[in-house]
């Protein structure tokens, strides 16, 4: 029988995936000091795959999804996050920022399911575009117009994802992660040989130094395998409606450890803007139980 309130151990468990998933924008920052970005995702994602990928099923789904999640996840969010998270957005706001793909993955519901948006889901779209563009107002030398697209763009790409892994019905998401991530490597190595050029990243990988190396294992290992395995693993023992909330929390960790780690400042109004942008998701999120409730 499944209970709505979670044992305190499985509640500590999701808050420290939620803090991984937060804080892991600080990682990324970190790393970009020495790695080109798209050659930071192709390594996240080769690491993602193997050698995980020896002890996990290649899941019963079409391999055309696999790929499609793949490419969207490893090229379209986190190779588009990186390049942005190099100089054109601040980790805290990113980690904000790219939580609007809630928004983008409704949108892509309306269009492709004919799924119907509730009034209070119109009211926190519009809390959380006020927040962006209260971002936007106030953008500067470290974060920009185009840092913000981008992390919007990688945000879309992210919803396109989920829409994927919906459409691949009940499958083990940790296997459905890894198995997708071999798709991401081709493309971000391809594209990282073009923009990037072979000589910058052969001498950024070799001067590369420990801190940099754990930074790009912690993003394969921390944050996809321990990080999806154990919220999979939370979602089958314990309502949506009870996990999923949490994972709010994530810009707040993101924020909160920017603040602390980079000494990213955190004036009023990136408050101000965290505020309707959370505030917005969680209206989502209280919309969406309403409606559960109804039915």
């Amino acid at each position: 029988m499944r209970h709505y309130a979670m044992p305190l151990s499985h509640l500590l468990l999701a808050l420290a995936i939620v803090a991984i998933w937060g804080s892991n924008f600080v990682v990324i920052k970190l790393a970009l000091e020495q790695l080109p970005p798209l050659a930071f995702a192709a390594l996240r994602f080769a690491l993602a795959f193997l050698p995980a990928a020896l002890f996990l099923r290649l899941p019963a789904t079409p391999l055309r999804n696999l790929a499609g999640y793949g490419v969207l996840i490893g090229v379209g969010q986190f190779g588009v996050l990186y390049l942005a998270m190099r100089d054109q957005i601040t980790p805290g706001l990113a980690s904000l920022v790219v939580q609007t793909q809630i928004f983008f993955t409704i949108g892509l519901s309306m269009l492709l399911t004919g799924e119907r948006v509730l009034r209070l889901q119109w009211l926190a779209l519009a809390m959380a575009v006020l927040g962006v563009a209260w971002i936007a107002f106030h953008a500067d030398v470290s974060t920009t117009p185009l840092g913000i697209a981008m992390v919007l763009a990688a945000g879309a790409s992210w919803a396109g994802g989920n829409t994927l892994s919906r459409a691949a019905g009940k499958v083990n998401m940790l296997a459905y992660v890894v198995w997708s991530s071999v798709f991401a490597v081709p493309p971000l190595i391809i594209l990282s040989l073009i923009f990037e050029g072979w000589t910058n990243v052969s001498e950024a990988v070799q001067a590369a130094d420990a801190r940099t190396w754990a930074a790009v294992a912690w993003q394969s290992f921390g944050n996809t395998l321990f990080g999806y395995g154990v919220w999979a693993w939370l979602l089958s023992r314990h309502p949506a409606a009870t996990v999923a909330p949490l994972a709010l929390l994530v810009p707040v960790f993101g924020m909160g450890a920017s603040a602390l780690l980079l000494d990213e400042s955190l004036p009023a109004w990136k408050l101000q803007a965290a505020a309707a942008i959370i505030g917005g998701l969680v209206l989502n999120l209280w919309a969406s139980y309403r409606q559960q409730r109804a039915r």
